[in-house]
């Protein structure tokens, strides 16, 4: 996805306002859609001022809804969150893009893909009917990340990107984001992939943020929890990435309140919850539109 700044006015630029803390917004809202991989953890451990702040956030009367890019479906974001020790009171339901991949290979019986991703994500696809097969035989491409994470970029995969392309094989991405933070270190995820097929003038299919379906589902089960559909003005939206959390936030009429220490730490300066640097802080959000608050670690 690539968004234009609009131009900015010469002086300084403006900076979004810096939160003290959830609890000084938190009645304004009646529904809260919250990032998970670098607001409530860091793909390593949980942060402990989230898990403590989302369960006051739902004893005050709003509802929370898990919001997240990963690839696998919810049960098992869920049973990675107790692993870690997020409480389960931290959440009322969860909506992943893994989610929302399966919906549509549901939607494609009998469907040969080819997976791009590491085989822990294969169980994405148990119960589907769909065969995972070589390249050379798929129908479909989906992502869900890259085959080693940890070594690999999006320039690793040339060669086979350029065999779907010549193929004009439909490319299904399972999770937009392009980068994440694991621990200290930031690893490129499917999305980098599916810009480069793009690039490539290939044919890409996005689930998750900050794309449409993943936020219509969030509000649906944001409404199953707590017997009310929440007025958009009413919405809180929390993530660490301006271009999936923000940017999906702004597009839907929500608020957002961006957390400053996740993928964009090293570019503020808020590494390890620091408190962002105000000129880097402002120089990111120039030309898109601000959030309601910024804080440097989710914190009630």
């Amino acid at each position: 996805m690539t968004e234009h700044p609009s131009p900015t006015p010469a002086g300084p630029l403006p900076v979004p306002p810096t939160l003290a803390g959830l609890a000084t917004v938190a009645g304004d809202y009646d529904l809260v859609l919250c990032d998970v991989w670098g607001v409530v953890h860091n793909g390593v451990a949980a942060f402990p001022g989230a898990c403590d702040a989302l369960p006051r956030l739902r004893r005050g009367g709003a509802a929370v809804v898990l919001i997240t890019n990963a690839p696998r479906p919810a049960p098992f974001i869920a049973e990675m969150l107790e692993k870690m020790g997020v409480p389960k009171d931290a959440y009322d339901a969860i909506v992943s893009s893994g989610d929302l991949t399966r919906t549509a290979l549901a939607d494609r019986p009998g469907a040969k893909v080819f997976h791009i991703g590491p085989e822990r994500d294969v169980s994405t696809f148990d119960g589907l009917d769909v065969t995972l097969v070589p390249l050379a035989e798929a129908q479909i491409v989906v992502c869900t990340g890259l085959f080693d994470d940890d070594v690999e970029t999006a320039t690793d995969y040339a060669v086979p990107l350029a065999e779907m392309r010549a193929r004009d094989l439909p490319f299904i991405c399972a999770n937009p984001d392009i980068v994440v933070a694991r621990g200290d270190k930031l690893i490129y995820c499917a999305g980098a992939i599916a810009e480069a097929y793009e690039a490539l003038g290939g044919e890409v299919l996005y689930f998750g943020k900050p794309y449409p379906a993943i936020y219509e589902t969030a509000l649906a089960l944001g409404a199953a929890a707590s017997g009310r559909q929440a007025a958009r003005e009413r919405i809180l939206a929390i993530g660490d990435a301006l271009h999936t959390d923000m940017a999906g936030a702004a597009r839907c009429g929500f608020d957002g309140l961006f957390i400053a220490s996740g993928i964009h730490a090293h570019e503020l300066s808020a590494i390890d919850g620091a408190i962002p640097d105000g000129e880097a802080l402002a120089r990111l959000f120039a030309g898109h539109a601000h959030p309601r608050g910024v804080m440097p670690r989710l914190a009630w």
